[in-house]
């Protein structure tokens, strides 16, 4: 009878235990932003950048942050509000394809996590991002949605990189309208 008892207080004690033990974390969405620009760094809210977007009203800081662009902040709501209806499916095969591969490639010189030494790290959260943004916008993602579904507390912008990037295209508009449309509609058709 005693070990019997022994054995039910042991066992009680490792299963509570072990949920302190092996409980991994469930990964946050970002919460900020942090831009940064060669020795500069600025980091702006995600939250901030989401009621921005919707309403249009903005913090001393993002505003000095959006004035820096030169770009209006309508042209600028635009694109963070800008939606487009991706089905999960379709995404999660764009994401993984050779195509997708390279492209996440690309893209996660300019936006990355900040402890990423690897390109496979920035490439695996963006994946992430892209197919979380898709839940969060119920099929839809836009760049708010892209935001948020990233899956670290701190998501890196680097400018020097994406201006390398601008400089092939007239705007952002043309760059997403590019990335987002051809490639969706051949996949689409397939």
């Amino acid at each position: 009878m005693y070990l019997r008892k022994s054995l039910i207080i042991k066992f009680f004690f490792i299963l509570i235990s072990s949920q302190f033990l092996f409980n991994i974390p469930k990964a946050n969405a970002a919460e900020e932003i942090k831009i940064v620009y060669s020795i500069f760094s600025r980091t702006i809210k995600v939250n901030s950048l989401k009621t921005f977007a919707q309403e249009g009203n903005s913090t001393k800081k993002l505003k000095s942050i959006l004035k820096a662009t030169g770009s209006s902040d309508k042209e600028i709501r635009s694109v963070l509000n800008k939606n487009f209806e991706v089905p999960i499916t379709i995404a999660s095969k764009l994401v993984y394809s050779e195509i997708g591969n390279i492209f996440l490639t690309r893209l996660s010189s300019i936006v990355h996590t900040s402890r990423a030494n690897d390109e496979r790290t920035g490439m695996l959260a963006l994946r992430a991002s892209v197919i979380q943004g898709i839940k969060i916008g119920n099929g839809k993602i836009n760049m708010i949605n892209f935001f948020e579904g990233y899956p670290t507390k701190t998501v890196i912008l680097n400018v020097n990189a994406l201006s390398k990037v601008m400089n092939k295209v007239e705007s952002i508009s043309e760059l997403l309208d590019f990335f987002t449309d051809s490639p969706l509609e051949k996949i689409k058709t397939n």
